[in-house]
């Protein structure tokens, strides 16, 4: 059990000024106190996502009700404090989450339904890798798209966060599990996990459409989990088999997308786009409780696991946004909050 900071105070990453990474600051802030329905949270490591780079660049703003100077949204900790309406907690046990932000500090408050229990096999830093890749793939794959045993998926920028924990539910669910990644060095990685086959993308999207109908013998891809946007959903559009169903969840490459209505009606295309940060608590609360009872049992026995690119102390926070936008990253960046 950790001992309670009782100064009131508390370190935090600071966004003191929008843009460059050189506009985060570490600072003394007040310590949140956690009301009846509450949990305080002594945070011992989170990560770094591309929602932290945007808020930094004064481009994605925390949701309203958090403090808009302090990014994060993923953390592993232990709670410290529970209020007297909390039913699922006690001090001392290790949690992991979501949160809309504030997770780069060294404590949080949240609601005790947005939480799930830590793995034993699970340290800081690894727990800490887990909740935004692991919930936003299964929220994704397994309840949105519906996924099925035997059915081909395609995930672009397979090499990401999101994309290894997407091959692993994949192959979980003894789906076929097939990638798209801008270095070929990271399709190569990726089959330790369970990726079949990948197909390295500069700007040859044809080449991904001939692919895809050779992996599946021309029957065409069933689910694409698109992390890029852009010209991606275009190429993707034709490579789905009839009745597929697109995943939309990032736009790093551009957020206008062609459609096509000879493949869209044709093949009676499913295109939704999905994000878990906008979402109302309960919706965010029925994710995490699918996660907790069907991913962390899988994190707990091996069958799952969490990859970490690197690990950065919450002083070095400025190197950690470096490491993300450099987009050489394969897996996830840990800041550890001391």
């Amino acid at each position: 059990m950790s001992t309670q900071n009782n100064s009131g105070t508390m370190q935090a990453v600071w966004i003191a000024k929008f843009g460059g990474p050189e506009g985060l600051e570490i600072r003394a802030v007040p310590k949140p106190r956690a009301t009846a329905d509450q949990v305080l949270v002594r945070v011992r490591a989170s990560a770094l996502n591309r929602a932290d780079l945007l808020q930094r660049q004064g481009r994605y703003p925390a949701p309203a009700g958090y403090v808009q100077e302090i990014p994060g949204i993923e953390f592993a900790g232990e709670v410290v404090e529970a209020g007297p309406l909390v039913q699922m907690w006690k001090p001392g046990q290790r949690v992991f989450g979501l949160t809309g932000g504030g997770a780069h500090a060294q404590y949080l408050v949240t609601q005790e339904r947005l939480l799930a229990e830590i793995p034993g096999n699970l340290d800081w830093a690894e727990a800490a890798s887990v909740p935004e890749a692991f919930i936003t793939a299964h929220d994704a794959l397994w309840k949105q798209a519906e996924l099925r045993p035997g059915e081909a998926v395609l995930i672009h920028a397979v090499g990401s966060g999101v994309g290894l924990a997407a091959v692993q539910l994949t192959h979980a669910l003894q789906a076929v599990a097939y990638g798209t990644s801008r270095t070929a060095a990271k399709i190569e990685q990726a089959r330790q996990y369970g990726l079949k086959e990948g197909i390295q993308v500069q700007q040859n999207f044809d080449d991904m459409v001939s692919a895809a109908e050779k992996w599946t013998a021309g029957k065409g891809i069933n689910v694409v989990l698109d992390l890029v946007g852009g010209p991606y959903v275009k190429a993707s559009q034709k490579l789905l088999a009839g009745k597929g169903r697109m995943i939309l969840v990032g736009g790093v490459a551009g957020g206008s997308y062609e459609l096509d209505s000879r493949f869209v009606m044709s093949k009676r295309l499913q295109i939704r786009g999905t994000v878990l940060r906008a979402r109302s608590l309960e919706e965010k609360i029925l994710a995490t409780q699918a996660f907790a009872c069907e991913v962390v049992p899988l994190l707990a026995n091996g069958v799952l696991r969490p990859t970490i690119d690197s690990r950065f102390k919450m002083t070095e926070i400025g190197k950690a946004h470096e490491r993300l936008e450099s987009n050489e990253t394969f897996g996830k960046v840990v800041v550890l909050v001391e």
